[in-house]
């Protein structure tokens, strides 16, 4: 049913269009075949000799009105059909995106970076596709299927039911053998790309890794390989659809010798005139090339399969993170004070969650309860894999306890959805800064800012003397991402963002990973000292800085092994004192 949703609602809106675009397909075939009939007429009559150029005046202007005719109908019919598809193209998109940016948080934790750029990239053109190359072509063929077998059956009804038959393998018997044949190759071939999508995606992102360590031409061998079996499918669909392709071109010649042995007998028991015999063979030409293309229409159909499940498995992420949003946004009041609630005050509350990746497999996070009331300082430390990456996004409502709950103010953290981001806002080791100025990369921390509040923020983080030295100022690009300044510039470039997104709690995904000491101590300084009054969520490694927390929680295995002050762990723990003085020796 989800995959209906991308088909049906755009059929029902514009089916107006749809039959017009059908009806100007088939007029144009019957242009085409009158043509071709009237000119096997005309060249018959002519070749006769007649008496007077009037005996042929009539074909020769029925040919060239149907010669005029076919070309602007069928431009007409493409001008037509592309303007709707374009239209439902467009829709699609608009729609896609919808789904996708409000859960611009979460895209990675539910999706796979190769299936997203799959779908922007290949299944909303397939989908296109559905209407232009299968529905359009289809409905033409079989409207004038039962025009042809009709128009023959007013001169012959064996005949016409003989050519029924012929006709039938083109567009009933090839198209069901051609879906039977390729379902499984398309399905293989769009898994393939699919996978080329995702290697090529993390060979983009970490490029620099497969060079430093020597093994670029290891990566290569092995895109080749599988760049190799996705070209060995399309190599076996393209040979079945040479084959194919005899097939029915075998058919069609069967047709016309048909068509010719009919006519000729027709006219020996005079029934029909001379003149007749290469009216009604060069007619099949043109008929049959409505029916050629049936074929390769309806093999495209595992394809779009594909496409509409990857973009129906989207919307159902959408639709299962929504079921807990719906709680609020049933009640448009409700969620709109519940928001403006949360925006100004949160209390956070993990009871005795649990959560994992995998069905069966170990715990990520395991019955883990945290109470974070609005102005808390928390720093959460432990090892790489301990669980502080999936403890944040539990927080941020982008993944469901498998056990337990997130609550904001009582309420879950998942049905805040969109509205998370006027909640919580994130400083994390590598923000994106994008290839634009340094005011507008501040400014998407709140899209109606000005340039005043800009300003503001940016003397905050300490960065307002840099940027008025520089020629342009804040209209100054940061060029691709913020490479025109340092580390801990771009930090507290991100930093002002944090602050003009003004939300009560700030989570710090360790960020100042990378940093010198010196860097590290000045920007950590500057965190503290801006945020006063805020709940605060430090994920880190580091215990540099750990004494101005209200809480520290050491995390192993998904669980709380130590909690409490620095002072109360310094005091209780010989294994906190002793990663203290590591990180902090005398």
């Amino acid at each position: 049913m989800k995959r209906d949703e991308w088909l049906r609602p755009y059929i029902r809106t514009h089916y107006g269009r749809f039959a017009v675009i059908a009806a100007l397909g088939v007029l144009t075939v019957l242009c085409a075949g009158s043509l071709m009939f009237t000119s096997g007429y005309l060249i018959s009559k002519s070749a006769m000799r007649p008496e007077n150029i009037l005996m042929v005046y009539v074909p020769i202007v029925l040919v060239r009105t149907f010669g005029i005719g076919r070309a602007a109908v069928h431009y007409i019919e493409r001008l037509v059909g592309h303007d709707a598809v374009l239209r439902i193209l467009s829709k699609m998109r608009v729609r896609l995106y919808r789904i996708l940016e409000p859960q611009a948080l979460f895209v990675r934790s539910r999706f796979r970076t190769g299936d997203i750029l799959g779908v922007l990239a290949d299944d909303i053109e397939h989908l296109q596709n559905v209407y232009l190359r299968t529905v359009f072509p289809s409905v033409v063929a079989v409207v004038s299927y039962v025009i042809v077998i009709a128009a023959l059956g007013w001169f012959d009804w064996a005949f016409a039911l003989l050519m029924a038959l012929y006709v039938s393998v083109l567009v009933f018997m090839m198209p069901i053998i051609s879906l039977w044949v390729t379902q499984a190759k398309q399905r293989q071939m769009n898994r393939g790309r699919n996978g080329l999508y995702r290697k090529l995606t993390d060979a983009v992102l970490g490029m620099s890794d497969w060079v430093i360590s020597g093994r670029s031409s290891q990566f290569v061998q092995s895109y080749e390989r599988d760049e190799a079996e996705v070209m060995a499918i399309d190599g076996a669909l393209k040979s079945f659809a040479r084959w194919r392709f005899l097939i029915s071109q075998c058919v069609v010649g069967i047709a016309v010798l048909s068509v010719v042995y009919w006519a000729g007998g027709r006219y020996a028991e005079g029934e029909i005139a001379a003149t007749l015999i290469a009216a009604f063979t060069l007619v099949v030409f043109p008929v049959m090339d409505a029916f050629l293309p049936v074929s390769e229409a309806i093999e495209r159909i595992p394809q779009y399969q594909e496409s509409l499940q990857r973009l129906a498995n989207i919307s159902d992420a959408r639709s299962t993170a929504g079921a807990e949003e719906r709680q609020i946004a049933g009640q448009p009041a409700a969620a709109e004070e519940a928001v403006r609630l949360a925006s100004e005050f949160a209390h956070i509350r993990l009871d005795r969650v649990r959560y994992r990746y995998d069905a069966g497999g170990p715990w990520t996070v395991d019955d883990l309860s945290l109470e974070l009331p609005q102005g808390k300082k928390i720093a959460v430390i432990g090892r790489s894999g301990a669980g502080k990456s999936t403890l944040l996004r539990l927080i941020q409502g982008a993944v469901v306890p498998e056990q337990g709950s997130v609550t904001i103010n009582g309420v879950n953290a998942v049905a805040y959805g969109e509205y998370i981001p006027r909640v919580i806002s994130v400083l994390n080791q590598s923000p994106h800064l994008f290839d634009t100025t340094v005011a507008n990369n501040i400014r998407l921390g709140k899209g109606d800012a000005s340039d005043e509040d800009i300003r503001r923020v940016a003397k905050q983080v300490r960065l307002d003397a840099l940027i008025e030295s520089l020629p342009d100022g804040y209209r100054t690009p940061m060029q691709e991402t913020g490479q025109r300044f340092s580390g801990g510039e771009r930090q507290r470039i991100a930093l002002a963002r944090v602050l003009l997104q003004d939300t009560p709690v700030v989570i710090l995904d360790e960020p100042t990973v990378g940093l010198d000491p010196r860097t590290e101590k000045e920007l950590l300084a500057t965190i503290f000292e801006t945020i006063e009054g805020k709940s605060l969520i430090w994920i880190t490694h580091h215990l540099v800085g750990a004494e101005r927390m209200d809480e520290v929680i050491f995390v192993e295995d998904g669980k709380i092994e130590m909690r409490g002050t620095h002072a109360e762990l310094m005091e209780r723990y010989p294994r906190y004192r002793n990663l203290y003085h590591l990180d902090r020796p005398v």
